[in-house]
């Protein structure tokens, strides 16, 4: 969900909901009323896109680091929390990036 993609198509989705809105009722001030909820809801479903996006993702990598720690099944290769690597911006020297 890359934010400039998401403001450019809630605009032209506003854009057309209020043409359709004052088209449909002939009100002004009716449209704009509910296009500003509409915006509003819009927002709401967003945030709470991104707000699901992070939860999922932090549930998944909580379940890499259990897994890591206590092996799934008996005999399988032994893992540890060092062999996690989460991110090289914390080793030092340059970056490969």
């Amino acid at each position: 969900m890359y934010g400039p993609r998401v403001f450019i198509s809630m605009v032209g989705t506003l854009l057309v909901f209020g043409l359709v809105t004052y088209g449909l009722t002939g009100s002004l001030t009716g449209t704009l009323i509910r296009t500003l909820i509409c915006a509003v809801l819009l927002q709401v479903g967003y945030f709470a896109g991104v707000l699901f996006l992070v939860w999922r993702e932090a549930r998944e990598r909580q379940r890499k680091v259990d897994e890591a720690i206590v092996p799934t099944a008996v005999g399988a290769e032994d893992k540890s929390a060092s062999s996690l690597t989460v991110s090289r911006l914390n080793e030092p020297g340059p970056s490969n990036y």
